[in-house]
């Protein structure tokens, strides 16, 4: 049986499906079964992180809906042995679906695949709530800024209502130049504002917003400092 990992936060611009989509790509190229889930209905970005915006013929809408099946809306990333996508749709929803609809199809994706990861909307909102619906355990993706923090903070208790217990929070865009100046909450304060345990810190990188603009995540070049890093707050989300 599989697990299933929310990937969220409490506003966008964190770098969420970045994270969701090098942290996928990480646990395939250590030879787990990973699929990733594109849930910002309307919004979708993940077929564009991977460069397989050309590959979408259905999509997860036309899954929950009883479209095709699910074997049909899954896209299998050739540089990876062990990674598909399943992309969102253009349109957002009409209100047709229900965390029923989402519950059933992780319970059937937990079946076939060592780990589901699930790209939720940013905000809370009925997204969040249909997106966070077979989820075992969410990764909250914030800045080191104190809107964002706060934001998470709110997502975090949001989480903690829909009954997701274990959590974890993942730093993102962090210039160690300006916590040491005092011009961005330092790491000690982050982690008292925020009650899940710090899975990781990613440094601000150019090669990063570059991969994702050329479609290649960038855990794939192996030896790189952000590979290995992604490979150690990896190890720390699923033990």
């Amino acid at each position: 049986m599989g697990k299933v990992y929310l990937v969220a936060s409490g506003k966008g611009g964190t770098g969420k499906s970045m994270f969701a989509a090098n942290f996928g790509a990480t646990l395939a190229k250590q030879g787990r079964s990973t699929v990733i889930l594109d849930m910002d209905l309307g919004l979708r970005n993940l077929d564009l992180y991977f460069g397989l915006e050309n590959n979408v013929v259905y999509d997860i809408y036309d899954v929950l809906t009883g479209i095709c099946r699910i074997k049909q809306a899954l896209i299998r990333d050739k540089r990876f042995e062990n990674l598909f996508l399943m992309a969102a749709p253009p349109v957002r929803d009409d209100g047709s679906l229900t965390p029923l609809h989402m519950q059933v199809l992780c319970e059937k994706l937990k079946n076939i695949y060592d780990y589901v990861i699930v790209d939720s909307p940013s905000g809370i909102d009925d997204g969040l709530v249909l997106a966070s619906a077979g989820a075992d355990s969410c990764i909250l993706v914030t800045t080191p800024e104190y809107s964002a923090l706060r934001d998470a903070d709110t997502l975090d208790r949001e989480l903690l209502r829909l009954g997701i217990e274990e959590r974890f929070v993942v730093l993102n865009k962090v210039i160690a130049e300006m916590m040491s100046a005092g011009y961005a909450p330092r790491l000690r304060e982050i982690t008292s504002m925020l009650r899940p345990p710090l899975a990781g810190v990613i440094q601000y990188d150019e090669n990063i917003q570059i991969s994702t603009n050329l479609g290649v995540p960038i855990v794939l070049k192996d030896g790189t400092y952000i590979q290995e890093n992604f490979e150690r707050i990896a190890g720390r989300i699923i033990g």
